[in-house]
């Protein structure tokens, strides 16, 4: 495994724990969605280039308030898959124009399986 890749999720999280904000008892609950972004070329991004757009996210997201949270983020060879808490999808769109980020699809879970929902 490439050493540098080993960074960058652990920047990631960092990121998404650094701008993650409590639920207050008056705020609605947040939402998880995923979002598809079309980056043609994308796994081939240099761990500079990733770096610069986890800093414009996160910048954005500072802007937006406590009604979206980044969580983690995917990359792939040609689409990086977002993984954000939101009170709307209006709100990741606004994102995703304020960050000039694509967001091909975006899709509300409605329910997390993992390997214990067999048990």
């Amino acid at each position: 495994m490439n050493p540098r890749w080993i960074t960058l999720p652990g920047c990631l999280l960092f990121a998404a724990a650094a701008f993650a904000q409590p639920t207050t008892k008056d705020a609605a609950p947040l939402e998880k969605y995923v979002i598809e972004r079309d980056l043609p070329g994308a796994g081939k991004l240099s761990p500079a280039d990733l770096q610069a757009i986890a800093r414009k996210s996160n910048g954005v997201l500072a802007s937006m308030g406590p009604n979206i949270q980044w969580v983690e983020s995917y990359v792939t060879g040609d689409k990086i898959y977002c993984v954000y808490r939101a009170d709307s999808e209006e709100a990741i769109r606004k994102h995703a124009a304020a960050g000039g980020f694509p967001a091909n699809r975006i899709s509300r879970v409605t329910t997390v399986i993992d390997p214990t929902t067999a048990h």
